[in-house]
Formats: structure tokens, C-alpha cells, sequence
């Protein structure tokens, strides 16, 4: 009579036949299996008749009728998990399959349970490496990949692990040059406090048909840091009670050594093998001891290229050793790892790019014109989104003038980013040529057309005048931008909104408007006004809102500081409320009194130089600064007497006394000086070289309607009056 064996697979699902209880190793302080429910942990009880147990079973998840299904289960189950039988079951050495009858081809019954038994331990094993996997998977960033295998690997596989990296590691195609290097990255390992281990071994004991959750190996590893190193001799001297030392942090990998014939194999290896044995004490250092008896493997880390370091998994005397299928978790573990080094290594590359191309796209730091004080701030819309089109830009322009822009490129990408850097190089040199704001703007529209048809973006161009206090806008599809007056009003400038950049066809048009002294002028992109929960309009009323409020906190009749102004506004966006990068420029205007100021038109006659003394002198008298006189009246000699030669409309000469003393004159010829090496023979040439030589500053602007040359000088502090002596 045939007898028929059903399988683990085929099992009628009303069957109550339970599978038998695996075998317990001997116990074992919070590694493996718990004791009986009265032995106190960490005592050795009597050994069990059957073989060792293998790293799936410490991670098996219970059987029976009210067992969680292996798909269910979403992290690796823990070690110590004893499976107990479920309810209406029977406990022992059972056959895991019911046979029909007696007969000849009868399969003997201890067969089939060590059949149901491996087959058991090898489901196990697959859902401890699935969940293994996702976890290593999970990290973004190299520190979050080693954390992963770490807290994957103890104490569900390992007591202890090592994880060893190349140091520096090779980013991509990179050709590693210089010695091969492996540097301690991190270490993670049970803690030897017995009250530690114990609490441990409770938290891993699962209620039959509950699953286990791989997060109990978090509060297993202390969270030691790959710097500080592991007490390894606490590993491999734990029955001995050796004192330990820390690994090696760094271990050069010698060519041909035997080291280097390990990672060449890539495949894991038993630390009693030969080639191991060898390897181990290049790697971890000369005096280290490791476990014996199959409780250490050397496993490489090879990445999509080359391998870039290793992983040395440790187990204690006290808990089984590892098995021959251990090695393919090892290697599993190893792999998923070494190409999540490789993926975080490339990620944090490209964040390096994003970082700096967004840095070089956006000025350094904010010139210091005459009459306006600056400040700004740049958010990135997200970790994860570094660089933008968003982008901010402080431009000084003839006559003490500066020009305020600001812009937004449509997306968040390495395009926009380079779109956006091309647009403000085109509007610092627009800027340079002392056009009005809106053909600045009308130009841009051009040069984005011809980038693509679909590079969009919007930007506000401001010119602010401190000597005749006024600022002309003009506007291309930007949001208005808001000024806050010294007594604490704010308000949205009604500016014509216009049609962004790049649409083509359209006329953009200027407005020009008051800048009174001790306001503040706050240019921005639509991340700080705009988001999921609020539109524009709503986002713009706020910060209004906003400014008109951080004013009062101020005292009557003085401004708020400009630094902290920019960060109070900032607050307006939530932590969760920000979908865009956030581009923001403030200008307080301070403004030129006109009684600092001195100006005057002088016809292109050959007198005309030593009318230009005259006027600067009586000009530096009434300002109290007689003791500048020789130097401005040699330059200013020198300046107006070369454009005399040129002009043929009358000349400008302008004098401006703040913090320094600047001279400018203008003319209309649009060639601009350059300072040359006169020789001994020539008649001219010199002048330029005694403006380089005396001014601490000088330059030349070509303007619309010709050019302006200027030249600054310090002033000299005041000096305090001597009271009378009576």
C-alpha cells in the first residue's frame, strides 16, 4: 500500500496537526532563545539532544493557526523568538505531514520533520534577508545605509558587526588613486550589561501567533558610532572575560596580501577558513582575537565596480555558530549594502553640485552703495530639491545709483538653475550699459526666447536714485513688492504687473515712485507669499501684515534693524507650508541730504580745468575738508581736462560727501579711459596713472549718453575741538 507524504505546502488547512517545536541551543543572555518561564536568564541550562540552530530559526516567527503570514510581516523577526505551539495543538517531535497508513514506501517520520524543519528555516531566512534589504534600502545618505545593516544585522544575525570603508570613497567612474585604505566607518553591537541583555531577551520573547518587529534590534546596539570603535575583545574574550580593546580604525589593504585576496573573491567567508584567518588580522589589527568556531565572517563589500570596504559579522561563544547557508545571507546583506554605499555616495556628489552651482549663481556677498543698506536671504525649496530658479541681485550703477532685481525661473532643477544664472548675467551686463528698467526688462524677454520656447520666468527690476530720492520699477509678471515707511505703515506698490519673461511680443512699462528716507523696500518670489494652503494675494496681505507688525515693535521714529527684519519675515512660512525656494532682498533707504551733494554742468572750453578747481574748492571748504583740497584738485584737473578734449556738449562735474568723498564727471564721448604705461617721450598718458595712485577707488561707466568718470577718496574723521582755555 502506497503511503502519501503531503508537505508543509499542501497541509489541509483543517488539519490540527502542529509542527514540531525546532530544538533550543543552550541559553544564551539575551542572544537567543529564553529559558524556561522560572530559569532567571543567562543560566546554562541542560543541552538539547538535537543539532544547532541556525540564524533563521533565531529569527523564525511563530507557527500555528494564529501565526502572522510570512507576506504580513514587514521586518525581519528577532532573535529568542521560541515558536510555541498554537492552541488545540500538540507539542514534540511530531511529523510535520499525516500519512495515510502503514505500508511498504512508508516514509519514516523524523524524514519528513527535518524535511518541514529546513524548509521552515529556509523561509525564514529569505524573510529576515527581504526585510534586511528594505532597511539597508531605506537610507539616502551613507550614514543611514552602514545604520541600516547594522540595526538589520544585531542582534537578528550577528552579536556584533564591523563595517570597514574605502577611505576616500570613489565617487562613480573615479579611479581610486593613492594607497587602498579601509577606515572603521561604524560598529553596533549587544550591549554586556546583563539587566540590558535581559530586558532585551523579554523584549524579543513574542505571545504565540504575535509577529515580531526588527525595531527591538534599535534598542539593542546603544547606537555606537563607527569614530568611537568596538570593544571588540567584549566579542571574541566574552567567555573569557578578556578586557577589550578597540578595532583598528584604519587598515591599509597591501596588494597581494592576503586581505586583498578576500575582497578580490567578493564572496563571504568563515573567519576559520585559511584565507580569512589571514585577512582578519591585517584588517581588525595584529593583536585582536577573533570567535572560533564558525562565529566570524569576512564578507566584502563590492560595489557596481570595484570593492569599496568590508563587513566582519561576530557572534559570542555562548550563542550557536553560524551555518553554511549563513554565508548567503552575509553575502545578500553585503551586496544590498555595498550598492547602497555606491547610491548615497552619488547622491551626496550631486547634492555637492547642486550646493555650489546655486552658491555661484547667487552674489557672494551684497555690495555697499551710497545711501541704501542691503540685506537678503535664499531658502532651497527642500532637502531634497536644493538648487532653483530663484535668484537676487544688488547692482551699483552711475551716480550712486543701485539697481534691485530680483526673479524667479519656472522649475526646480539643474535647468533652471543654469537658465536662471544665464538671465542674471544678462541683467548685470544690461545694468552695466545704464539702461532704463524697462528695456533691461525687454531685453531679457529677448535673450530668454532665444534659450527655448518654453523658458519662462518673472523678475522685477528697481533703480534707486539717493540723491533725488525716487526709485523707477519695472515689472515683468513678479509679485508687487512692499515698502515699510519709518513710521510703521506698509504698503503693496501698485505697479503694473506685466507678462513674464519669455512670452514675447509684449511692452513693459516703468513707474517711478517716492523712496522716502528710513523706508524699506522688500523684493521676494512667490515661495515666501505662495503655497498649498493660501494663494498670493492672501500670502501678500500677510506679509504685509507681518512687516507692519515687526515695526511696532520697534521704537517711535526708527527703523527696524534690516537683518532681523528679513528673518521675522521669514516666519511667515510654516515648516510644512513651504513648496518652493524662497528669494528675498531688502533695501533701506537712506538716502544723500542735499547738502552733501555739489553739481555742476561746464562747457568743453580750455578754462574749464581750472573753473573745475575753483568750484571743487569752495565745495570742499563748506564741507570742513580743506585738507583733501591738493589731492581732488589734482584729479579733478586731471579728469576734466580730458574730457574737455573729447566733449562736445557741456560736461558734469558732482561731488558727493558721505562716509567718503566721491567725485564723478560725465561727458558725451562713450569711449572709456584705460590706464596705460606712458613713456618718457610721450605728452600725455599720466593722468589716469595719478588717479590710480592717489584714489582709493576709481573707475568708468559708459552710460546711455556717453560715460561718467569717478574717483573716491577717504574722509578724514573730524577732529574734536579744543575748549577754551580760560
Amino acid at each position: 500500500m502506497e503511503t502519501e507524504r503531503v508537505t508543509e505546502h499542501e497541509k489541509p488547512a483543517a488539519s490540527s496537526t502542529a509542527e514540531p517545536t525546532p530544538p533550543e541551543p543552550p541559553g544564551s543572555p539575551g542572544l537567543d532563545r529564553a529559558g524556561s518561564a522560572g530559569e532567571p536568564t543567562g543560566a546554562t541550562g541542560p543541552a538539547r539532544t538535537t543539532g544547532s540552530t541556525s540564524p533563521g530559526d533565531e529569527a523564525a516567527a511563530p507557527r500555528g493557526r494564529d501565526a502572522v503570514p510570512a507576506q504580513a510581516q514587514p521586518h525581519p523577526p528577532q532573535p529568542g523568538a521560541e515558536p510555541r505551539p498554537a492552541p488545540g495543538t500538540r507539542s514534540g517531535p511530531a511529523s510535520a505531514a499525516p500519512t495515510r497508513g502503514p505500508g511498504p514506501g512508508t516514509g519514516n517520520g523524523a524524514d519528513g520533520s527535518e524535511r518541514s524543519e529546513r524548509e521552515r528555516r529556509g523561509g525564514d531566512r529569505l524573510r529576515f534577508v527581504g526585510a534586511a534589504t528594505r532597511r539597508i534600502a531605506r537610507g539616502v545618505d551613507l550614514d543611514e545605509t552602514v545604520l541600516g545593516l547594522c540595526r538589520a544585522s544585531v542582534p537578528a544575525y550577528s552579536d556584533a558587526i564591523l563595517v570597514y570603508l574605502r577611505d576616500p570613497l570613489p565617487v562613480g567612474d573615479e579611479r581610486p588613486t593613492g594607497p587602498f585604505v579601509l577606515r572603521l566607518r561604524r560598529s553596533d553591537r549587544i550591549p554586556d550589561d546583563p539587566l540590558t541583555a535581559q530586558a532585551l531577551q523579554a523584549a524579543q520573547t513574542v505571545a504565540p501567533g504575535a509577529g515580531t518587529a526588527p525595531e527591538t534590534a534599535e534598542h539593542s546596539g546603544q547606537g555606537a558610532s563607527g569614530s568611537a570603535g568596538l570593544a571588540f575583545g567584549m566579542v571574541s574574550g566574552m567567555a573569557a572575560g578578556a578586557a577589550g580593546t578597540t578595532a583598528a580604525q584604519l587598515a591599509e589593504v597591501r596588494p597581494g596580501g592576503p586581505l586583498a585576496e578576500v575582497l578580490r573573491g567578493v564572496r563571504p567567508v568563515f573567519a576559520d577558513s585559511p584565507a580569512a584567518s589571514a585577512a582578519l588580522p591585517e584588517l581588525l589589527g595584529p593583536d585582536r582575537e577573533v570567535p572560533a568556531g564558525n562565529r566570524a565572517i569576512l564578507a566584502p563589500l563590492r560595489g557596481r565596480r570595484r570593492v569599496i570596504g568590508a563587513a566582519v559579522f561576530l557572534r559570542r561563544p555562548d550563542r550557536p555558530a553560524f551555518e553554511p547557508d549563513d554565508l548567503l545571507i552575509a553575502a545578500q546583506l553585503a551586496t544590498h549594502t555595498a550598492l547602497g554605499v555606491d547610491k548615497a555616495v552619488l547622491y551626496g556628489r550631486e547634492a555637492y553640485i547642486a550646493d555650489e552651482l546655486q552658491r555661484t549663481m547667487l552674489p557672494d556677498a551684497l555690495p555697499q552703495p551710497t545711501g541704501v543698506q542691503l540685506a537678503s536671504r535664499y531658502l532651497p525649496a527642500a532637502e531634497t530639491a536644493r538648487v532653483g530658479g530663484d535668484w537676487y541681485d544688488a547692482i551699483p550703477l552711475p551716480g550712486s545709483r543701485v539697481a534691485l532685481v530680483v526673479g524667479d525661473v519656472m522649475g526646480h532643477s539643474m535647468t533652471s538653475a543654469a537658465i536662471m544664472g544665464q538671465l542674471r548675467t544678462t541683467a548685470q551686463t544690461l545694468a552695466g550699459l545704464d539702461l532704463p528698467p524697462q528695456e533691461v526688462l525687454h531685453h531679457l524677454d529677448e535673450q530668454a526666447q532665444r534659450l527655448g520656447s518654453d523658458r519662462m520666468a518673472t523678475c522685477l527690476y528697481a533703480v534707486y536714485d539717493p540723491v533725488a530720492h525716487r526709485i523707477v520699477v519695472a515689472n515683468a509678471g513678479h509679485p508687487p513688492p512692499v515698502m515699510l515707511h519709518r513710521g510703521g505703515r506698509a504698503e503693496v506698490l501698485r505697479i503694473p504687473a506685466g507678462a513674464p519673461i519669455g512670452v514675447g511680443g509684449v511692452d513693459f512699462e516703468a513707474v517711478e515712485l517716492d523712496a522716502p528716507a528710513g523706508a524699506t523696500l522688500l523684493l521676494y518670489t512667490d515661495g515666501l507669499v505662495e503655497s498649498r494652503q493660501r494663494d498670493v494675494w492672501t500670502g501678500i496681505e500677510h506679509l504685509r501684515e507681518k512687516l507692519a507688525a515687526t515695526a511696532r515693535l520697534t521704537r517711535p521714529g526708527a527703523a527696524a534693524p534690516l537683518e532681523p527684519l528679513c528673518d521675522e519675515v521669514l516666519d511667515i512660512v510654516g515648516p510644512g507650508d513651504r513648496d518652493d525656494d524662497i528669494a528675498l532682498l531688502a533695501a533701506r533707504f537712506d538716502g544723500i541730504a542735499p547738502s552733501d551733494v555739489a553739481y555742476w554742468f561746464l562747457d568743453p572750453r580750455a578754462q574749464t580745468a581750472r573753473q573745475a578747481r575753483r568750484l571743487a574748492r569752495r565745495a570742499l571748504a563748506r564741507w570742513g575738508l580743506e585738507e583733501l583740497s591738493d589731492s581732488v584738485e589734482l584729479l579733478v584737473s586731471e579728469i576734466v581736462t580730458n574730457a574737455v578734449r573729447y566733449a562736445e556738449r557741456p560736461i558734469t562735474l558732482r561731488l558727493l560727501r558721505t562716509d567718503t568723498l566721491r567725485c564723478e564727471v560725465g561727458d558725451d564721448v562713450p569711449q572709456l579711459p584705460r590706464l596705460r604705461q606712458a613713456r618718457a617721450t610721450d605728452e600725455g598718458g599720466r593722468g589716469l596713472y595719478l588717479v590710480n595712485r592717489l584714489a582709493r577707488r576709481w573707475g568708468a561707466t559708459r552710460l546711455s549718453t556717453g560715460k561718467v568718470v569717478w574717483f573716491e577718496l577717504p574722509c578724514p574723521e573730524p577732529t574734536p575741538k579744543t575748549p577754551p582755555e580760560l
